[in-house]
């Protein structure tokens, strides 16, 4: 079996972080998403990866490199235009052939892996394997139409849902997509929607089955989905201490230093992650905080939230929640008089203040 992962797109509701950066490549727990993406799919038996990636970046790639620290193949596949996810299926399939596929959506994460999947799949004989997860809007989902313990129908985006589960982003496929995806045409908004090949699969009398994500499922399109994730790949982490905390801080609870950390007179309740050669210095870090390496907290407080690599928060008077701070970020108190907010900020960025 072979596995085929999406990590183009734009991610238009992740700007501005994305205008800089890949949202593939943004870490959840210090961890670039599409890493767990291909972490699960080597743990499922895959070695043999093909990417997607936007034809006109190199990023990924430049992140990623070809498999060897998965003692894996990874190949590229570019994409000139984001034209739907069965277009993705279709562009990839020199590499695919005859071979069944996993396809995974790289900016979802699932709880547990995908190797329940892929056996279900090679045990049940059928054509399509998918997930579904129950979510609370899944208007902005395929959404399938079940009856009993079949699917009749799926639906991309619809404004009225037949039920409340979404198909999430990791689907098993023998050859027969192929001839869905050529066959289909595109959608009122110009893509080659995954739903309607779906929905080709069943109108042709071909077998779809699927499974029941019963654990937690995320599709990190929205910053509220990146928190979240983050939150619950910290609730699950086993912790390690590769950097130091000096007598005078307390550590309490799930709390991971990275190699270089550095920990001064300060307080840490986690589950928290804290980078490689970060500094943390009279301040105070709350659970579910991931910060990244090269940043330098002082002074300040933060809780529930993601900072990337570089940043500098420093004397910051009141504390940081539920934020995302892109790479090299600062946040700092004025020194100068008249004491009032500065700020330099890109398209499209949010700030609340109080």
């Amino acid at each position: 079996m072979k596995a085929l992962i999406t990590s183009g797109g734009r991610g238009t509701r992740l700007q501005p972080i994305t205008h800089t950066q890949n949202k593939h490549l943004i870490p959840i727990a210090n961890k670039a998403i599409l890493h767990y993406a291909i972490d699960a799919v080597v743990e499922a038996g895959i070695r043999d990866i093909a990417i997607v990636v936007n034809a006109d970046d190199d990023e990924v790639e430049r992140a990623i490199g070809y498999g060897e620290a998965w003692d894996a193949r990874i190949r590229y596949i570019p994409q000139e235009a984001p034209l739907g996810l069965a277009h993705v299926v279709k562009i990839a399939q020199d590499f695919i052939q005859d071979d069944p596929f996993l396809f995974y959506l790289g900016d979802n994460m699932v709880v547990g892996g995908v190797k329940r999947f892929v056996e279900r799949f090679e045990n049940g004989g059928g054509n399509c394997h998918l997930t579904l997860a129950k979510v609370k809007d899944p208007s902005r989902f395929g959404v399938p139409e079940l009856r009993g313990k079949h699917i009749v129908s799926i639906e991309e985006k619809p404004v009225h849902p037949k039920s409340d589960y979404a198909v999430a982003g990791i689907y098993i496929y023998d050859s027969s997509i192929f001839e869905a995806v050529n066959a289909i045409r595109p959608s009122a908004r110009g893509e080659l929607e995954i739903s309607d090949a779906h929905q080709y699969l069943l109108d042709n009398g071909y077998q779809v089955t699927y499974s029941e994500i019963t654990g937690w499922w995320k599709d990190t399109g929205k910053p509220s989905d990146l928190l979240e994730a983050n939150r619950l790949v910290l609730e699950n982490l086993a912790p390690y201490q590769e950097g130091s905390a000096d007598a005078q801080s307390l550590l309490a609870g799930k709390v991971t230093l990275e190699k270089g950390a550095q920990v001064i007179n300060s307080h840490i309740r986690g589950p928290v992650i804290i980078g490689k050669n970060t500094v943390i210095k009279n301040s105070y870090i709350g659970p579910y905080t991931a910060i990244y390496h090269d940043s330098l907290i002082e002074k300040s407080e933060i809780e529930f939230s993601i900072v990337m690599e570089r940043c500098r928060i420093t004397d910051v008077g009141i504390r940081i929640e539920s934020s995302i701070l892109g790479s090299g970020v600062e946040v700092v108190r004025a020194q100068d008089k008249p004491r009032t907010h500065r700020f330099i900020l890109g398209a499209q960025s949010h700030l609340e203040i109080v």
